[in-house]
């Protein structure tokens, strides 16, 4: 079953496409931005008539009477407005249809794709050389959303860790494990201190960095010592590493890992074929692209440097390798790179290099969705006080120890247990929500408070709609599992009106994150939606109703629960029944 947003939007498209002989109109279906308006309005007809160079008004009267000619069920009546708007009222009856439909079978409340596609999406990608910091949080919350969304539609998504394991770092690191005293499991044990001692040597010694970067040649010519060393390394933090996917409840396994140690073996091909294809130069001893598009303030040409003076490589070879490889290999018709935007040129340099090169072709879309930065309170990237950047197990720790203190304030009576597994859940919801709340492409500052907050577009907000539901459901002798179906015939007031309408909206939101890949949007929906349900609790009342309002009533509050259920889990958190 189609959305009601795309069920109007075709049947506009078809009026008008038979009205006007075009073949490329945009009726501009939205929800409507206030109750007096409908339901849902079309904004295009301006627009096209001013390509027809026609009178709106005209152009929308007569589109007008093609619509009430087609009867679409969906649609009670609508309504020209102003100099061109069509507002749509809906039909009840056939909304109720609908529901009854999603509540015998809640999983085609979000129905899957007519044209599933293989989509690559990237995402979290840390080094591996140390453990993961709070500058790791954003890109890996957001690409698993993004994961869930396109999953849950049917897609067949392909996640790929682009792991750091491979490159400057590991010789620093296996140069200073070589030359040092400290044992390899002691050195393993403090990954963190370990980093820190080996990067204050390589920026303070010269010799100690030539022989850094010769240990770096060693390891990607396939030395054993080397590799040996290497892998000790890469173990020790990838265990880190799923660790902290297993607390913040991310999807990302170890099956998912494409290190960039993987690629290695291509990135020789890479650069014969970029040099067959007459693209490189050489420029200071490394070799380079320079593509025309590509250029500095004073307009010379700036280089994608594939190979250094050393003969080692760079990201943009193991990009390369890595677009060929899903372009070629896994077939897959987008790839989506969760990257910070502080990366925007480098993606820009390497898809064009691509493209150029062969790399990919026109079957693949390569999208780079870009994020900002978490900020403290000081406006700056997140750090402690002390000015180190903060460990991301240290603010996972501390927000599950803020929501247990929370949680104990609040519901004191509640069992020791059962706090301690509702502070793990709402502490990471908490986090993972302020960030997906806000859009990907902004800064954020990040705030305790807020984020712990019961009011306002928050998880425990969200959290606790849903656990009040379960609770109302419970009293009236329901759950959030069963069936439960709205009578026919029964009249519907406007609060139980919009909060159907808003539940049914779920699956268009889940629509537009899998095009656009901004999560925000289905945060607001549910925050919407949340009060949607607050406002109908308030002014419909259950246990006095008559028997077919009553039983409306409940089947409404078990599809809202519904929607809010699968819409958090698709950002990656959990319910609750009881908060």
């Amino acid at each position: 079953m189609h959305t009601i947003k795309r069920t109007l939007t075709d049947l506009f498209v078809a009026e008008l496409e038979a009205l006007t002989g075009l073949d490329d109109v945009n009726p501009n279906v939205i929800t409507a931005s206030k109750p007096e308006f409908g339901d849902y309005q079309a904004n295009g007809i301006m627009a096209l008539a001013k390509r027809l160079g026609r009178n709106p008004r005209e152009l929308g009267a007569e589109l007008l009477t093609r619509l009430e000619s087609a009867k679409c069920p969906l649609v009670a009546r609508y309504e020209l407005a102003g100099p061109g708007f069509i507002n749509i009222h809906l039909s009840v009856e056939a909304l109720r249809t609908r529901a009854n439909i999603f509540l015998e079978t809640p999983s085609s409340l979000i129905p899957a794709t007519e044209s599933p596609q293989t989509i690559v999406v990237d995402y979290s990608s840390p080094n591996l050389a140390k453990e993961m910091h709070v500058g790791h949080l954003r890109g890996t919350i957001i690409g698993d959303s993004i994961a869930r969304v396109l999953e849950r539609q049917g897609h067949r998504v392909i996640r790929q860790n682009h792991v750091g394991d491979w490159g400057t770092q590991f010789g620093m690191l296996i140069t200073f494990m070589r030359e040092s005293s400290a044992e390899a499991d002691l050195a393993l044990a403090d990954l963190e201190g370990f980093y820190r001692a080996a990067k204050q040597r390589f920026d303070e010694d010269s010799e100690f960095a030539t022989r850094a970067r010769e240990s770096v040649v060693k390891l990607q010519s396939g030395d054993p010592e080397y590799l040996e060393a290497w892998r000790s390394f890469i173990d020790t933090s990838l265990a880190h590493c799923q660790a902290v996917y297993d607390k913040l409840n991310v999807t990302l396994t170890m099956d998912d890992l494409k290190a960039e140690s993987f690629y290695n073996p291509q990135l020789a091909g890479v650069v014969a074929r970029l040099d067959a294809a007459g693209l490189l130069q050489e420029s200071d001893g490394a070799r380079c692209v320079f593509l025309d598009e590509f250029a500095g303030k004073d307009g010379d040409p700036l280089p994608v440097i594939i190979q250094k003076t050393d003969g080692g490589y760079l990201y943009a070879t193991t990009d390369l390798a890595a677009v060929d490889y899903r372009c070629h290999v896994l077939n897959a018709d987008r790839s989506l790179y969760v990257v910070d935007a502080r990366q925007s040129l480098h993606f820009q340099q390497v898809f064009a290099v691509a493209a150029a090169a062969g790399f990919s072709d026109s079957r693949i879309s390569l999208e780079h969705i870009s994020y900002g930065t978490m900020m403290g309170s000081d406006g700056k990237p997140f750090k402690t006080r002390s000015g180190d950047v903060v460990k991301l197990v240290n603010l996972l720790d501390e927000a599950i120890s803020r929501a247990y203190d929370l949680v104990s304030s609040k519901n004191p009576d509640i069992e020791e247990a059962q706090r301690q597994q509702i502070a793990q859940k709402v502490g990471i919801a908490a986090v993972k929500y302020a960030d997906l709340s806000k859009n990907r492409t902004s800064d954020y500052l990040f705030d305790w408070s807020s984020m712990l907050s019961f009011e306002g577009n928050t998880a425990p907000y969200l959290m606790y709609a849903y656990a009040r539901i379960a609770s109302l459901l419970a009293k009236q002798g329901h759950n959030t599992q069963q069936k439960s179906l709205i009578p026919a015939g029964a009249s519907m007031a406007p609060e139980e009106m919009a909060l159907l309408l808003k539940s049914l909206q779920l699956a268009e939101t889940i629509e537009a994150v899998a095009q656009d890949c901004f999560p925000n949007t289905l945060c607001t929906y549910l925050y919407e939606l949340a009060g949607t349900f607050m406002r109908f609790y308030e002014a419909c009342p259950i246990q006095s109703a008559d028997e077919m309002t009553r039983s409306q009533r409940l089947s409404l509050c078990v599809l809202a629960s519904e929607a809010l259920k699968q819409g958090l889990n698709l950002l990656g958190i959990e319910t609750l029944e009881r908060m």
